[in-house]
């Protein structure tokens, strides 16, 4: 493994590490719409790798990884992920199986980078892997805004009532 390499996986060590520990420390803290929709939209500025040639692939290619990240990738990680309410707020009920489903992801993602670092540059292979990150993260967190929006639509619906004083109107 030459220094380069070695670099790299160290750094995709400690990247996972900090991603642990922070996922740890997000589910201990109340759900809101910002907190969700905040990190696919930080996450979206990484585009901008592309704008240097050395990270460009074919299009077909970023399609194909925004779809499996989209498609496959996200999938165990929505299904791992359940919001429920805590009195008022709502917060994300932390499963064993979604850390799990991380480590797996993160498993792959390392050892499909030694394949394709064999036929693609390493920036082309970040930026390969960046999109289908993208993708699936993209999706998970659409799909817990939408869940999101349904809890609390119904919750700031009967916080209406009660404010309006409708609900002793029919009762």
């Amino acid at each position: 493994m030459n220094s380069i390499h070695g670099i790299s996986a160290i750094g995709a060590i400690v990247g996972f590490v900090g991603v642990m520990t922070w996922r740890v420390r997000e589910g201990r803290t109340a759900v809101t719409a910002r907190k969700i929709l905040i990190p696919p939209l930080g996450m979206a500025t990484g585009f901008c790798m592309f704008v240097l040639p050395v990270f460009r692939v074919p299009w077909m290619w970023a399609v194909g990884a925004f779809v499996i990240g989209a498609l496959v990738l996200a999938e165990p990680l929505i299904r791992t992920s359940k919001l429920t309410f805590d009195g008022q707020t709502v917060m994300m009920q932390r499963s064993a199986v979604f850390f799990l489903v991380v480590t797996v992801l993160a498993a792959v993602r390392f050892f499909a980078r030694g394949f394709f670092d064999k036929v693609l540059t390493m920036q082309q292979t970040a930026g390969l892997f960046f999109v289908l990150a993208f993708g699936m993260i993209l999706r998970w967190r659409v799909s817990m805004h939408l869940e999101y929006r349904r809890m609390t639509g119904k919750q700031n619906l009967l916080a209406t009532e009660i404010e309006h004083g409708e609900l002793e109107k029919k009762a």
